[in-house]
C-alpha cells in the first residue's frame, strides 16, 4: 500500500521545492552569515519554529542554509525590514521542510499563517500578491483543498498571466477535479513558457492517466536531467520515476533508480522506503521490514507506519498490527486537525490493512462528492463496491475511472 498511498499523497505538491528555489535565490548560494546553530535558533514569537532535523536529512550544508535563510527572515521581520518578503521565504521553507521531513502537521500550517498574514496587507505590490496567492495556492493543494487551490490560483493569474509556475497548479487542480482537458491545456502553457523539471514531471503525469506510459516515463526522465544533480527536487523526480517503473512492472529498473538516489542523497527516507515496498512485493518481509524501519527512523511519515503494517499484516503479527494502526489513525487525525483532507487516505486503510469496505465507503463517497469527476477517486469506489459484492456499482465507477484511457494495474482487479 505504501506506493498508493504516496503516489496519492504526493503527486501535487511538485511545485513547491520549485518555487522555492525559483523565489529565494540565497537558500543555494547561502544568506548573509546568520547562522543559528540547532540549540540557538533565533525565536520570534509570531514565526513558526524550525524544527530541528533528524541529523540524517540534515546534509551538512543544506541543514546550514535552511537554518542561515530562517534566521536571516526572522532578522528582517524583527527590524521590519522587508516583512511581506520575509514571511513569503519563510513560508516557502516552511512548505520545503514538510517534504523533507514528514512534519505536515506543524510545516503546512505555518506556511499557510505566513501567506494569510501577507494578503492581509492592502498595500500589497501586484508581484508580491501574485507570489503570495500562488504559494497559498500549493499549499491548499498540498492539504487536498482542490477546489479551494484552484480559486485562489485563478485569482493570481489575473495578476500574471505570463508565469509558468501557476499554470502548474492549474494543472494539479484541474487533475484532481476530474477536469483533464482543462489540465492538458495548462501544461501545453506552462511547457511553452518555460520546458523544465517542474512542466516536464506534470505532462508525465498527464500522459500516464491518459495511458501512454512510456511516453510518461519519457517525460519524467527529462525532468530528471533538467534537474540539479543531488538535490531534493531532482531526488523527488527520480523517485516518482521508479515508482512509476516498479507500478507498471519494471521492478529492477525502480531498484536501480531508487539506489541511484541514495548514492548522492543518503538516507533519501522515500528511496529507502521505496527498496523497502521491492522486497515485500518479492515475499522477503524480514528484509523489508529491516528497510522501513529504516525509513521510518529518518521522518515519521505515516506511509511508512502503513507499510510496516502490511508487514505485520502478512506476519499474522496481530498485536502489533493493533498498536500500530492505532498509531497510524494518530497521526491521520493530527494532519486532519491541522487541515489536511485524508479521506482517501482513510479510506485505503479500511479496506486494504482492516478489511472494512463500510467505513471505506463511507471515507470515498466524502472525497467523490467533492470531486466526482476523479479517475482515482472512482478507481477506489470501484475497488470498494467490488469488495462488497456490488458488482453493478462497481462498473459504473471503472467506466469513469477508464474515461482518460488510464491502465492503471488495479483497473484489472476490478
Amino acid at each position: 500500500m505504501i506506493t498508493k498511498l504516496r503516489r496519492e499523497q504526493n503527486k501535487s505538491l511538485m511545485i513547491f521545492a520549485f518555487v522555492m528555489l525559483a523565489s529565494t535565490s540565497c537558500f543555494m548560494t547561502g544568506c548573509q552569515d546568520v547562522k543559528a546553530n540547532e540549540s540557538k535558533l533565533p525565536k520570534v514569537s509570531s514565526v513558526p519554529e524550525l524544527l530541528l532535523r533528524n541529523e540524517k536529512i540534515q546534509l551538512g550544508k543544506e541543514w546550514d542554509q535552511i537554518q542561515n535563510l530562517y534566521a536571516q527572515q526572522v532578522a528582517d521581520l524583527r527590524r521590519g525590514k522587508n516583512v511581506n518578503e520575509a514571511k513569503l521565504n519563510l513560508a516557502l521553507l516552511f512548505i520545503k521542510e514538510a517534504r523533507v521531513t514528514g512534519e505536515h502537521g506543524h510545516y503546512y500550517p505555518a506556511a499557510l499563517k505566513m501567506t494569510t498574514e501577507i494578503l492581509e496587507n492592502k498595500d500589497l505590490s501586484s508581484d508580491s500578491k501574485f507570489r503570495t496567492l500562488m504559494t497559498k495556492a500549493g499549499i491548499k493543494l498540498s492539504l487536498h483543498e482542490f477546489a479551494e487551490a484552484k480559486e485562489i490560483a485563478l485569482q493570481a493569474i489575473k495578476l500574471n498571466a505570463l508565469n509558468a509556475q501557476i499554470y502548474g497548479i492549474m494543472v494539479d487542480c484541474h487533475v484532481e477535479l476530474g477536469e483533464y482537458e482543462q489540465a492538458v491545456a495548462m501544461a501545453d502553457k506552462m511547457i511553452s513558457i518555460k520546458p523544465d523539471l517542474r512542466s516536464y514531471s506534470r505532462i508525465s503525469y498527464l500522459r500516464e492517466i491518459h495511458g501512454d506510459v512510456e511516453g510518461a516515463k519519457e517525460a519524467m526522465k527529462l525532468a530528471v536531467e533538467s534537474g540539479f544533480p543531488g538535490t531534493e527536487e531532482t531526488a523527488w523526480a527520480m523517485q516518482t520515476l521508479a515508482e512509476m517503473y516498479q507500478l507498471y512492472g519494471e521492478p529492477e529498473k525502480a531498484k536501480k533508480i531508487y539506489n541511484t538516489i541514495l548514492a548522492s542523497r543518503k538516507d533519501y527516507p522515500f528511496a529507502v522506503g521505496g527498496l523497502a515496498s521491492l522486497e515485500f512485493e518479492k515475499g522477503n518481509i524480514k528484509e523489508a521490514e529491516k528497510i522501513i524501519q529504516e525509513a521510518i527512523d529518518i521522518i515519521p511519515e505515516v506511509g511508512f507506519y502503513v507499510q510496516l503494517a502490511d508487514l505485520y499484516k502478512a506476519e499474522g503479527k496481530d498485536g502489533q498490527l493493533k498498536e500500530i494502526s492505532e498509531e497510524i489513525f494518530v497521526m491521520l487525525k493530527d494532519d486532519v486537525t491541522n487541515g489536511h483532507n485524508m479521506n482517501l487516505e482513510y479510506a485505503l486503510l479500511h479496506l486494504e490493512l482492516l478489511e472494512d469496505p463500510e467505513k471505506a465507503l463511507f471515507y470515498a463517497e466524502l472525497e467523490y462528492q467533492k470531486r466526482p469527476e476523479n479517475i482515482d477517486v472512482n478507481r477506489l469506489m470501484a475497488r470498494i463496491y467490488k469488495s462488497k459484492d456490488d458488482i453493478s456499482k462497481s462498473k459504473e465507477h471503472k467506466i469513469k475511472a477508464q474515461k482518460t484511457k488510464s491502465i492503471h494495474p488495479e483497473l484489472n482487479l476490478i
